[in-house]
């Protein structure tokens, strides 16, 4: 029997955007399939050294706002924020993903740093887009090693040939 693929291209880099390459990827992975991320636009500075990213609540209507701390009754509580609060509050972007990021700790969650390391652990392939290292001006030392640096063409003849592919 042939070896599965999966080929996942990330192309969003907020913290609530870069979960779900790296969770599908070390899941797929453990399960004995194929696995490459085309990393692309904004999606490729979570290959750099340090991840910093942050979630817009703005961006992300549907988000509920919970609160990691305080009785569970009050962690509960679906707070919905008005989008110009939202917009207008110096460093409520800052204060959401700090809020996120204790909530993922709470429930056990690895963080994305884990998650990216257990992916290269099990053998999951990541390329960095050349194009858009070309536009944002980044160099291949900007990244973490175990890397591959290639084009749309090269990624797509993985693509091509497997499973399942998902557009992240």
């Amino acid at each position: 029997m042939a070896v599965k693929k999966m080929a996942l291209i990330a192309s969003k880099g907020t913290l609530d955007w870069a979960y779900p390459p790296f969770i599908l990827a070390s899941a797929a992975a453990a399960m004995d399939m194929e696995v490459k991320i085309f990393f692309t636009f904004y999606g490729l500075p979570l290959l750099k050294h340090k991840i910093d990213a942050q979630v817009s609540p703005l961006g992300n209507p549907a988000m509920p706002m919970g609160m990691p701390f305080g009785p569970e009754w009050f962690q509960k509580i679906n707070w919905n924020i008005p989008n110009a609060i939202m917009a207008g509050a110096p460093g409520f972007e800052s204060m959401a993903t700090s809020l996120m990021k204790q909530t993922f700790k709470n429930k056990g969650v690895a963080s994305v740093e884990e998650l990216r390391t257990l992916c290269q652990e099990v053998g999951v392939e990541f390329i960095a887009c050349q194009m858009t290292m070309d536009v944002f001006g980044f160099e291949e030392k900007d990244f973490i090693p175990g890397i591959s640096f290639a084009g749309a063409a090269n990624f797509l003849d993985f693509a091509a040939d497997s499973d399942i592919q998902l557009f992240i």
